[in-house]
């Protein structure tokens, strides 16, 4: 029988990108949709590990299986960091892309493109029987005086990577997921499930 791993999520987005990275594993991946029932987790951590290691952990107890989350926030040099953790909801809890996105450039407008360095973390915490496991993605890059693309979600539009002259949104996802803080991440956790599992 094939083990069975709930993906802590019901961003639609994320959930496509993760099966990607995922999908060569013998295994059945869930989401939170799978489970009407499900009670929100509040995201009250002031990290990113906090907050990934709380929705794995509320999730697998919910259901009774292993769950996988991430948490993944950019860090803007100029801001002192922020959104970091609140990346989300920056521009409030109802914040849409574009709200986010608006609000970062909005935040930025005065810089040059020397001061707008970046790095976007993704945290990804593995929770089975009652433990919990992270392993973390780093990707640096440049935020875009304009959006640029339509390829990605969030604020893929305005980073840039130096190295490819282009955002995230104008990336093909194959592309994006072999370079990508969410790709490096996951392959990390891939590397951990086989070892894990099979």
């Amino acid at each position: 029988m094939k083990k069975k791993l709930v993906l802590a999520t019901a961003n639609k987005d994320k959930i496509v990108e993760i099966k990607k990275l995922l999908g060569d594993l013998d295994i059945e991946l869930l989401c939170t949709t799978d489970f009407p029932d499900m009670p929100e987790v509040v995201e009250d951590r002031d990290t990113l590990e906090g907050n990934a290691i709380k929705k794995a952990r509320e999730i697998s107890e919910f259901t009774g299986l292993p769950a996988v989350s991430d948490d993944t926030g950019l860090e803007v040099d100029y801001l002192n960091g922020d959104p970091g953790v609140y990346s989300a909801r920056y521009a409030g809890e109802q914040a849409t892309y574009a709200d986010n996105v608006n609000k970062l450039l909005t935040e930025l407008s005065s810089v040059g493109i020397e001061n707008r360095a970046g790095k976007f973390r993704c945290v990804v915490a593995f929770y089975e029987n009652g433990a919990a496991m992270t392993v973390e993605g780093q990707c640096n890059g440049i935020i875009a005086e304009t959006p640029r693309g339509d390829k990605g979600f969030g604020y893929d539009s305005v980073f840039i990577l130096p190295e490819h002259n282009q955002t995230f949104a104008e990336m093909e996802r194959d592309v994006k997921n072999s370079i990508s803080h969410r790709g490096l991440a996951f392959r990390r956790f891939h590397d951990l499930l086989r070892k894990r599992w099979f």
